[in-house]
């Protein structure tokens, strides 16, 4: 037994969590409240970060606009590398707590350290302040959120093969993210918090201090209030077999319902990071004015009343029409609320009835998509007799970060191609005033994109129908739901 496991063996790390089902104290502290740490971090700072960096640190011009276009797109090659080591990492990690959870333990002060690194920047030297950027950018993107962001996904699909409980946890877990995203983030924060934050780097980092303070013991109480279930039974039981990682990889390529999930998961990253980057420009210079405290929050609370609504009714449905098509349904509304939206941007009555059209059909996609995409884990298992968990989470988790540094990079490469110009003071006056260029990439950002993306994305979710399949497999064995059988090609 190496160091590592006799640590993690401690009864004192134990899971609070005692049930072999699913437990109320459980959905409320291990994947509502406790989770709110970590997606309120990610949330501020997939909005802000960009806006810190570019009207804050004033580094849209750096490098000739290039150095806020190459930093994400770099950090992406060192977190693809990350992200499968970590993978496979967990995937070979056996302690008491699991094998996911170990990780998340261990990621949640680097996650605080690296959040905080990102706003004290050292101001007067130049070089100085592009390595410190450099370094904490990576620290937090690559290092903490890698090793957090996998740990916390995969915990839906680890948590039990019960459909319905597993459902039910992801709607748990997508609520917090919603809350964090749609309500902290997109409506206290520009009304309450941003106008009083302006330009003021000191203002910002008390701000980071606060939240860190708060992140770190809700973050322990998502590793307190979830358990592996699907881990404990997959270590006690010789019938699922371990693969090598080139026949996980294999088995990954050649599962169709993996590539359709991970095309699906690309688009619609892609489309919501460069809407949720731009959230903030367009509020401050095509819908309404700079900091103005009010478009923000109004455009935010509109558009986010059905996902207050809606989470009482997702579940529902999704399990008599299927997760699938209700995703089908969602993403038609989707696409033609953001063609409302961009049919007169500039409009905020228009604007609104589109946000809350959009936000109606984003219902299936926030709530229900992990206990989809739970779904394909067990397909894998079930016609290779293997559970690739760890590697698969690691394509996911590729996908989630990568897409916000890509986004980053393709987003400043436009604003500042456009010429994009930072807020200043000349003459005793403060000038946030933007070219008919800037706005025009600002508004195809945040409202013309997604109208794209979704008529791929529904193309997409037509195939993914991973459900019957496993219905039919399940039906074909005589199995349990709890029950896999391996498969011979595997293990030949």
């Amino acid at each position: 037994m190496t160091r590592f496991q006799r640590f993690f063996d401690r009864a004192a790390l134990d899971s609070r969590v005692r049930s072999q089902d699913t437990t109320a104290k459980e959905k409320w502290l291990g994947y509502f409240l406790g989770p709110a740490g970590g997606q309120l971090l990610y949330a501020l700072l997939a909005v802000y970060l960009n806006v810190y960096y570019t009207d804050v640190l004033d580094l849209s011009n750096t490098g000739r606009g290039m150095f806020l276009t190459i930093l994400p797109i770099v950090t992406n090659v060192l977190v693809v590398v990350l992200n499968v080591l970590m993978g496979r990492i967990i995937d070979k990690t056996s302690t008491r707590q699991g094998k996911a959870r170990p990780w998340m333990l261990i990621s949640i002060p680097i996650l605080v350290a690296s959040a905080l690194l990102l706003f004290i920047v050292p101001t007067g030297n130049e070089f100085l302040k592009i390595v410190w950027v450099s370094f904490s950018y990576n620290l937090y993107y690559a290092v903490a959120i890698t090793m957090y962001g996998m740990s916390h996904n995969l915990m839906v699909p680890l948590s039990t093969k019960q459909s319905a409980q597993r459902g039910q946890l992801s709607v748990f877990n997508q609520v917090t993210t919603i809350m964090m995203s749609g309500i902290f983030v997109a409506l206290v924060f520009p009304s309450l918090i941003l106008p009083h934050l302006g330009v003021s780097r000191a203002n910002w980092i008390l701000l980071m201090g606060i939240v860190s303070i708060i992140v770190l013991p809700l973050e322990m109480l998502e590793y307190f209030y979830t358990r592996e279930r699907v881990t404990e039974a997959t270590q006690a039981s010789p019938a699922v077999a371990k693969a090598s990682f080139l026949t996980e990889i294999k088995g990954l390529v050649k599962d169709r319902y993996v590539i359709l999930a991970f095309a699906y998961f690309i688009l619609y990253t892609f489309g919501s990071s460069v809407k949720n980057l731009s959230l903030v420009y367009y509020s401050n210079y095509v819908l309404g004015t700079y900091s103005d405290g009010f478009t923000q929050t109004i455009l935010s609370m509109i558009g986010g009343i059905p996902m207050g609504i809606g989470v009482f009714a997702v579940w529902p449905i999704a399990k008599r029409v299927g997760k699938k098509n209700l995703m089908v349904a969602g993403f038609v509304l989707y696409g033609l609320g953001s063609l409302i939206c961009w049919m007169a941007p500039a409009s905020m009555p228009v604007v609104l009835v589109g946000q809350f059209v959009k936000n109606v059909g984003a219902l299936p996609a926030s709530y229900i998509f992990l206990a989809l995409f739970a779904d394909v884990l067990d397909h894998i298992e079930l016609t290779r007799g293997y559970r690739s968990d760890g590697i698969a989470m690691s394509v996911y988790n590729i996908i989630t970060t990568t897409m916000v540094g890509i986004c980053s990079g393709v987003f400043n490469l436009m604003i500042s191609a456009a010429g994009y110009a930072a807020p200043h003071y000349a003459a005793g006056k403060f000038i946030a005033v933007q070219t008919p260029a800037v706005k025009n990439v600002i508004t195809f950002s945040f409202v013309g994109l997604e109208t794209v993306t979704s008529v791929a994305i529904i193309a997409i979710l037509l195939f993914l129908t991973v459900e019957k399949a496993n219905k039919r497999l399940i039906g074909e064995r005589g199995m349990d739901v709890n029950e896999v059988e391996p498969n011979r090609e595997m293990q030949q």
